[in-house]
Parts: structure tokens; C-alpha cells; sequence
């Protein structure tokens, strides 16, 4: 089990240039749980996770990681705690997967010292848990999406940090592919405790996945908590613009979405209530 941290935003404001998108927000990531951030495209997501793990500077408010300002921890210490994947990351042209997983373990050495049998270690249990240990000596380039992906949740694995952050690690993936990096990730937070945030575009899958969800519009964090006390019909019309029912996933006993559109609203499913 890992060690737990608290990360956290403090009326938080970033932005580019003059243009403000994230705009006084408040939370804290719960500490061993995989919380997901929904909304609107352009309504600020991927800019709060970006500021939450540094890429972006803050212009108001701060972000805290075990009560210290994130901007005054030296990089190589951060990133032995927090690791980042961000949107559509590129790799070198090249590259194979075991050279590209083992990037992750930039952080853990330190100067003049070699390359160890725990590096070893490291990367490849990150291969064997994304399940892609068979492609360790094959080129990045000739991968599917799919593998793609599961290989740069491999380089983040063999960081191995505590808290890890994902900026839609799920865009431009099927759906059998989505719920494989997202099972995968469950996984990880099941085994090693890691306090995971991910940013979804799927409310759905976002409610199946999440112990806890944060729901922003405009910039704004507007609620958060367990999926089936955020999930409401108001909600999603709140935050997507959509006439929808919210009834139980007969699966996983979550919330489920189900929109109405102008074409098929032929039923009137009951609305969800108090989830089991």
C-alpha cells in the first residue's frame, strides 16, 4: 500500500495570457481514491489538472501538496510524488516501449548513480501490469491507440508516485480500449492505494469509475461527491445543456445518463433515486 498525500487547490486561478479558465476553485483530492473531474468541452478541466500538477502557474490562489505550495517543491522531489499524463503525450520518434517506460524512472536517480536492479524492477512490473510486456522491444510508433496508451500508463506506473494525474487518458479510444485503461487504473488504485484524478469526457463512464466526482462549468467547480449524490438530472442540465433521465446502470448499480434528444424519447424511465 502507498503512502497517502493530500493535494489540493485553494481559490485557484490560471489562465493564458489574459484569458482566466479556471476561476476560484476549491477541493481537495481525496487521499486513495480515484476522483474524476466532468464537464463541457472549453470549461476549464484540462486546465485545473494542468495547474494542479504544475504545467500551469497559478494566478490566484495556490495548489498544496501535503500543505506545501506545489511551486516550492523542488521538481525532481515532486515528481516522485505526483505524476502526470498529459493529453495526447508524444514520445520519440523510435523509441521502444521498454525504453520509453523506463523514462519514468528519471525521477528516482539521482546523481552518479547507475542504473540499479530496482530500476529493473520497476519498469518491468509497469510492463506486466499494463499488459504489455510482449511489445517491451517493439517500436512506440507501430502501436495501436490502444497500446498506445497502455504503455504511457506503464511509464507512469514505474514512476511510481502516489498520486498520479490523467488528462483524458481515454480521447480517441474505442470503447472496449476505454474501459480497459480504465479497469487497469482501478487496479492500480486497488493495489497500491494511488490517489488517482482523471479527467473524462464520458459522464457515464465517469460515474461507473469515480469514487468521487467534481463537476465544473465555466471555470468553475459547481458540485462534487460521490457520483450518485452529483449525477442528477439537474446536474447534466446545469453543466452539458441536456434534457436527460438519470436511472441505475443495471451493471454497476451507478448512475447512468441517458438523454432524451428530440428524435427517441419514446419511454419515460424512472429517475434514479437513492442508489443502493
Amino acid at each position: 500500500m502507498t503512502i497517502t498525500h493530500s493535494l489540493s487547490a485553494q481559490t485557484l486561478s490560471a489562465g493564458y495570457g489574459s484569458r482566466t479558465i479556471v476561476d476560484g476553485v476549491d477541493l481537495e483530492l481525496p487521499p486513495g481514491k480515484i476522483s474524476v473531474i466532468v464537464g463541457a468541452n472549453a470549461c476549464g478541466k484540462s486546465t485545473l489538472l494542468k495547474t494542479l500538477s504544475r504545467l500551469v502557474k497559478p494566478t490566484g490562489g495556490a495548489v498544496l501538496l501535503d500543505g506545501s505550495a506545489i511551486d516550492r517543491i523542488p521538481t525532481k522531489k515532486l515528481a516522485t510524488t505526483l505524476g502526470l499524463l498529459p493529453q495526447q503525450p508524444i514520445a520519440p520518434e523510435g523509441i521502444a516501449v521498454a525504453d520509453l517506460v523506463g523514462r519514468g524512472r528519471h525521477p528516482h536517480q539521482k546523481m552518479f548513480r547507475a542504473w540499479t536492479a530496482a530500476d529493473d524492477e520497476a519498469v518491468a512490473d509497469a510492463l506486466a501490469a499494463t499488459g504489455v510486456a510482449e511489445l517491451a522491444d517493439r517500436s512506440v510508433d507501430e502501436l495501436s491507440g490502444g497500446q498506445r496508451q497502455r504503455v504511457w500508463i506503464a511509464m507512469a506506473l514505474a514512476q511510481n508516485t502516489d498520486v498520479l494525474l490523467l488528462d483524458e487518458p481515454t480521447t480517441f479510444l474505442d470503447l472496449a480500449h476505454q474501459v480497459e485503461v480504465l479497469d487497469l487504473l482501478t487496479d492500480l488504485n486497488r493495489s497500491r492505494g494511488t490517489t488517482i484524478a482523471v479527467v473524462l469526457h464520458d459522464i457515464n463512464l465517469a460515474a461507473r469509475y469515480a469514487d468521487h466526482l467534481f463537476a465544473m462549468r465555466a471555470g468553475s467547480l459547481i458540485a462534487s461527491g460521490a457520483p450518485q449524490d452529483v449525477v442528477t438530472p439537474t446536474l447534466i442540465d446545469d453543466v452539458f445543456g441536456l434534457d436527460a433521465e438519470v436511472i441505475v446502470d443495471p451493471v454497476s448499480q451507478t448512475p447512468l445518463v441517458v438523454p432524451r434528444g428530440r428524435h427517441h424519447d419514446r419511454s419515460r424511465a424512472p429517475r434514479i433515486g437513492a442508489l443502493a
